[in-house]
């Protein structure tokens, strides 16, 4: 059976991710999640099935250990051929001077590091190709000025490792492609103290409105699929024109 492992992907867009990916027969999922087990559980309720299981492991990816449980479960579901990196944590919003060391660390560990961690777990387990899908960011590009720089430098690195990742492990029939979102409506904000960014950003981006959770998940689905078998070592915005 063919395994899909989606970091974060019991909330926001890893849940609609997770929906789009479920239902497929012979193909399985296992979802990552940090710390709400009732909401693990009521996902794992709603997508499970006999010729299409889903299963959740509770996984901080910033600690390598919990990493290597989570790659576990999905070993003894069969063949991993798919990674969507959509694990991700948000500081509240501050100017740069106000970031601490211990904020950077965070920051870093789950976004850079816990990612990159996940990455070498997949390489190491598709030896017959597969494809790595890494979730960034518009702040990459526009900086997050007064808000999250950290964030946004976090996630320029995410750019920065699907491209040079990308071109590594293309000779080994490996995709590693990245989508930009732009703003989401999701629960995120409120973790960047505020929750209503989203609504009130949304009527002035170029398209008119905030983006879904789901408007990612078909971008993803898209290039989890053989229709994009020759793209690779790129990021592609999906921001509504931001």
């Amino acid at each position: 059976m063919k395994v899909c492992v989606v970091t974060g992907g019991t909330r926001g867009i890893g849940a609609a991710i997770a929906r789009a990916q479920a239902g497929v027969p012979g193909r399985a999922l296992v979802l990552g999640y940090r710390g709400d087990h009732a909401r693990a559980r009521a996902i794992v309720a709603e997508l499970d099935r006999p010729d299409s299981p889903v299963r959740a492991v509770a996984c901080d990816v910033a600690v390598p250990e919990q990493v290597g449980r989570l790659f576990a479960a999905a070993d003894e579901l069969g063949e991993l051929t798919g990674l969507v990196n959509s694990a991700a944590v948000l500081e509240r919003q501050c100017g740069f001077d106000e970031i601490s060391a211990d904020r950077w660390a965070r920051i870093l560990g789950v976004n850079v590091i816990g990612l990159a961690t996940c990455c070498t777990h997949a390489l190491d387990r598709m030896r017959r190709g597969g494809v790595i899908v890494n979730l960034s960011s518009r702040a990459a590009v526009l900086g997050a000025p007064g808000e999250y720089v950290d964030y946004a430098a976090s996630k320029a690195a995410v750019d920065t490792i699907t491209r040079g990742l990308g071109l590594e492990a293309a000779a080994r029939g490996i995709r590693v492609v990245g989508i930009r979102p732009g703003v989401i409506d999701t629960e995120i904000h409120a973790s960047g103290g505020d929750p209503d960014r989203a609504k009130r950003v949304g009527p002035t981006l170029p398209l008119g409105r905030a983006g879904t959770p789901e408007d990612i998940a078909r971008a993803v689905t898209w290039l989890l699929s053989p229709a994009a078998d020759y793209i690779t070592a790129t990021t592609i915005d999906v921001s509504g024109g931001r």
